[in-house]
């Protein structure tokens, strides 16, 4: 399986960060590998002093697809889920400033939290509210009602690139307010009322 990721899509994280906002959706990938496996805690790792939370909606995979007509995407996913997309901040600042990829950045391991997955008929995908709480505070609240590109936009923006096979997940993008992670963080994730994932940093 592969983890596809969608940076800027919500406009006020791009204005937190002083990104330019895209004319299409950006695209980048993390390995299996970069999956942090259930019940484990976050390692912050060694190469980084600046490590970012930024929750994201996930979307699940059912079956193999290529050039997906938005019409037709949900068929393609029946499980929504919530999840981290963990970014060495300092990491990718130095990679933009020299003009290189930033996968060391996104892509190193334990980079990705994928939480549980739950039947995409139990939500309102289009207003579907979601919040990542750090040590029991809310740092990001975010809403899909303002995603830059909705899900099946997404699903079928991808699909002109990857094939997208069962098990593949795509990150959505994330709303304003990330922010560094210290040892002994706590970060729980909740979507539309449900408890996703509950880690702690190290």
């Amino acid at each position: 399986m592969k983890i596809i990721c969608i940076g800027r899509n919500y406009a006020k994280h791009i204005e937190e960060l002083a990104n330019e906002k895209p004319e299409s959706p950006v695209v980048f990938l993390k390995p299996d590998s970069a999956i942090l496996p259930r019940k484990n805690p976050f390692f912050i790792p060694p190469f980084s002093n600046d490590v970012h939370y930024e929750v994201e909606v996930l979307i699940k995979i059912n079956k193999v697809g290529k050039h997906i007509d938005a019409k037709f995407a949900h068929k393609y996913y029946d499980e929504i889920g919530l999840g981290i997309d963990f970014t060495a901040r300092d990491v990718q600042a130095n990679c933009k400033e020299k003009g290189l990829p930033w996968e060391k950045a996104k892509a190193f391991d334990g980079s990705a939290v994928v939480g549980e997955f739950y039947p995409k008929e139990d939500f309102d995908l289009e207003n579907l509210q979601f919040q990542l709480y750090k040590n029991d505070e809310i740092v990001q609240y975010g809403n899909t009602n303002a995603m830059l590109w909705k899900t099946d936009e997404l699903i079928s923006y991808v699909s002109q690139y990857f094939t997208l096979k069962k098990g593949d997940i795509i990150f959505t993008g994330t709303p304003a307010g990330v922010g560094k992670v210290v040892e002994n963080d706590n970060l729980k994730g909740v979507i539309a009322g449900k408890e996703a994932f509950n880690i702690r940093v190290k």
